[in-house]
């Protein structure tokens, strides 16, 4: 765990983050909590904690800059409510949940185990304001001002499936690896592409990308 930390660590500074120790041994605790889960409900393909560490957790908290920047140009301060679809073991959701302790995350899945891990990691990890959402995204109805993804689905499904939860001001979040540009090119008119940001992620040595998306305004 110690060289865990260290390498956490290392990856917090490269990213130009200030964590509490209070979040790095929160961090490495859901990353605890994700290997015994791993071990019985397959939550992830990856089952190296160092490979997790990367792949999972600093691949997370990449993102973590782009949207406080992207908050604050929207006018928003972090409690601001955001959804996490299609979350797996939570990420980004639980990592955003443990690095902005006054956001409201809710992680939908519709696999009730991987619901059911983000309920137990929101108790254990003490985060009141995360919650396991086991369901569709196309049933929720509640505005949220950012809807995010990771390797979720394609940008026109994930935008078709979770416009009824994305808030009229709001914005998507979409993770991806390289630059989808065949993906961007299927999106419907209404959905507006206003960046893509690449992220240099420590110790990973593959492309990553956030693409923006919000809801085009209509024509007057």
């Amino acid at each position: 765990m110690r060289s865990l930390e260290g390498a956490l660590r290392h990856g917090v500074g490269a990213l130009g983050l200030v964590l509490s120790d209070a979040q790095i041994g929160a961090l490495l605790d859901y990353l605890d909590l994700i290997q015994k889960w791993t071990r019985v409900y397959n939550l992830t393909a990856v089952r190296n904690p160092e490979e997790m560490l990367t792949h999972h957790v600093l691949d997370s908290l990449a993102v973590l800059a782009p949207l406080r920047r992207q908050l604050h140009s929207l006018g928003l301060d972090e409690s601001v409510r955001v959804l996490d679809v299609g979350a797996g073991a939570g990420l980004p959701g639980v990592v955003l949940a443990i690095c902005c302790p006054t956001m409201v995350v809710h992680c939908v899945d519709t696999v009730a185990k991987k619901a059911a891990f983000i309920q137990q990691a929101s108790v254990g990890l003490k985060l009141p304001l995360l919650r396991g959402i086991h369901a569709r995204v196309e049933s929720l109805a509640e505005p949220y001002a950012v809807v995010t993804s990771r390797a979720f689905a394609s940008l026109a499904d994930f935008t078709l499936w979770s416009r009824g939860a994305l808030a009229e001001q709001g914005v998507w979040m979409a993770m991806k690896g390289k630059n989808p540009e065949a993906e961007v090119a299927q999106l419907p008119a209404d959905v507006e592409v206003f960046h893509v940001e690449p992220l240099a992620v420590p110790g990973l040595g593959a492309e990553r990308c956030i693409v923006w998306m919000r809801k085009a305004a209509k024509p007057a």
